[in-house]
């Protein structure tokens, strides 16, 4: 005679973890808290310069083609994006002008 057992087996459920820890919106990152340029746009920054010095000036403080050669807001952020020392220098001038 055969035993038949009333109990099944439950299979072993995964246990529920911690849910994670939401961010805070809206808060600034540490290394950005003392960033005078952190919020600020490329394209606000060059324009606040040419509109104070105007495109001769310009090129003549900031000595970069972009502002001598046929100067353009379009041309000079393409170009400002592009170089690192460049945007330095201009991102520079723009906080000495604050």
């Amino acid at each position: 005679m055969e035993r038949k057992f009333k109990f099944k087996f439950k299979k072993a459920q995964p246990q529920k973890s911690e849910p994670k820890p939401k961010k805070p919106k809206n808060k600034v990152p540490e290394e950005q808290a003392n960033n005078l340029l952190h919020g600020i746009t490329l394209a606000t920054i060059l324009e606040t310069l040419v509109e104070r010095y105007g495109w001769e000036e310009l090129g003549a403080i900031v000595n970069i083609n972009c502002f001598i050669s046929n100067p353009s807001i379009k041309s000079s952020l393409k170009f400002l994006r592009k170089t690192p020392w460049a945007r330095e220098k201009v991102e520079r001038l723009y906080l000495k002008t604050l």
